[in-house]
């Protein structure tokens, strides 16, 4: 978190994982270097991240090391497994840990039990938690349905998580809903690659309902300028500037 608004860029890259090289992920020490001049206070990332990308540039950035995945190929993709651990994470010298946790999915309870678990551990540690709480599953019409997101929102804070990360429920108003029932930071998730002025009028809106910043991914490493979309978004984050501002900044 920035010291001084209270506020985060969080750009998460454990898409290797699930997703396997994606464009803007290929040489991940470039994306780290990039995402880090553009003003991002952490970038999310597993162990390979943390050995062949992380603190090698010249500007330093947060490091998240994530503890859970799954691949685009499993027979269900919304099942998160453990694939590291806290303490592990501590001797790689990270500043947080993140666990993903998808609320309707058919594994749903498993994935509860690993967030409590590595929440107690966490604690034990005084190591900061980011869950990222998505509703997914076949019963899961609306995934930004806005008493669904409340739900897993507050799930994962009542669980011991410091930091949320879930999706945006469309307006403001709705999301202000997520964020007051929710007594730890809520940041909002980016999704899909979009265009530069629906993805900052997503920060926008995000903002005024509450959000304490953004976890974005692809519409960050995948820009073609990845260091001045998040110079832009951080002027929204942090500088409470307008869509039409930031969008200076990238002209």
């Amino acid at each position: 978190m920035n010291r001084n608004t209270k506020k985060t860029v969080i750009i998460p890259m454990d898409h290797g994982v699930s997703n396997g090289p994606i464009p803007g992920l290929i040489d991940m020490g470039q994306a780290v270097n990039l995402v880090a001049e553009g003003g991002a206070n952490a970038v999310v990332g597993h162990v390979g991240l943390a050995l062949h990308g992380h603190r090698q540039g010249g500007r330093d950035v947060g490091l998240i090391l994530h503890l859970s995945a799954s691949t685009m190929l499993a027979p269900d993709p919304n099942e998160k497994v453990l694939v590291n651990s806290v303490t592990n994470a501590l001797k790689m010298g990270a500043d947080a840990v993140s666990m993903h946790v998808n609320i309707g999915a058919e594994s749903e309870a498993r994935m509860l039990a690993d967030l409590g678990a590595v929440s107690v551990e966490c604690m034990e540690w005084g190591m900061p938690l980011l869950a990222m709480m998505y509703p997914r599953g076949k019963n899961i019409k609306k995934a930004n349905d806005v008493e669904q997101v409340k739900l897993a929102a507050r799930v994962a804070a009542e669980l011991g998580a410091d930091i949320v990360k879930t999706v945006y429920t469309g307006d403001p108003e709705s999301f202000r809903e997520v964020t007051r029932g929710c007594p730890v930071p809520v940041v909002v998730a980016g999704g899909s690659k979009t265009d530069d002025r629906t993805t900052l009028e997503l920060i926008e809106g995000a903002m005024a309902g509450g959000a304490a910043g953004i976890s974005i991914g692809r519409n960050a490493f995948q820009h073609k300028s990845p260091a001045k979309f998040v110079r832009a978004a951080a002027c929204i984050v942090h500088a409470n500037k307008s869509v039409e501002e930031a969008l200076e900044i990238l002209k």
